[in-house]
């Protein structure tokens, strides 16, 4: 069905042969739309689009040697008008802003993918850009909250994995007091109860990662 001259030429990015193997039956039901190319890495979609030049890329986040945030950076830095749909099974507001930073068009969540992507592809190609209702919602959630440091968040990666201020203070080469600074700043900005409540919202906002 998608032989036309005027089909909208897709790349898939997704580590899981499942998941793209449902895009492609998604895609291949359209008449106006054909895959080109498959990628499983990061750095393979940066290959498969400067070989293959699609019209519109789909990129998961969560990818090995390369996350879909650094892999779209790339992509978007080598082709400016590259269009790219992010999709995740996250919708913390960090996450979405890393990947709109980076050059994404749209950002769409796993759940909804059958629901959503096909109307999202004719969006984002026609210039269009796209984000669900409840993404929108956690943006403008935290759209007035201060920013941790990359400091801040090297601490908050490290209580996160279970170090107490002393072993904190050794990896990152500075004072025992400087930490507890930094802590209370992070309790602070994630409006955090104590460690174990910060560590909890930057997961689910996306600041850290496990």
């Amino acid at each position: 069905m998608n032989s036309g001259p005027n089909f909208i030429r897709i790349l898939a990015v997704d580590d899981h042969p499942m998941v793209r193997e449902g895009i492609a039956a998604l895609i291949a039901s359209q008449s106006d739309m054909k895959l080109v190319a498959e990628a499983s890495t990061g750095r393979e979609a940066l290959d498969r689009f400067r070989e293959q030049r699609p019209d519109l890329a789909l990129m998961d986040l969560q990818l090995p040697d390369m996350d879909g945030v650094a892999a779209t950076a790339a992509i978007c830095g080598e082709f400016p008008e590259a269009r790219i749909i992010v999709f995740t099974t996250y919708k913390g507001d960090v996450k979405v802003l890393r990947a709109l930073k980076a050059g994404a068009r749209a950002y769409l969540l796993k759940g909804l993918l059958r629901k959503e992507l096909l109307e999202a592809i004719r969006a984002v190609h026609a210039g269009q850009k796209r984000i669900p209702p409840e993404v929108a919602s956690v943006l403008a959630d935290h759209v007035v909250d201060e920013a941790l440091t990359s400091r801040e968040i090297d601490v908050l990666r490290l209580i996160a994995g279970g170090n107490a201020n002393k072993l904190i203070a050794d990896r990152l080469s500075i004072g025992e007091e400087t930490v507890k600074g930094h802590v209370k700043k992070i309790l602070s900005k994630l409006r955090a109860s104590d460690r174990a409540h910060a560590v909890t919202v930057a997961l689910r906002r996306g600041i850290i990662d496990l």
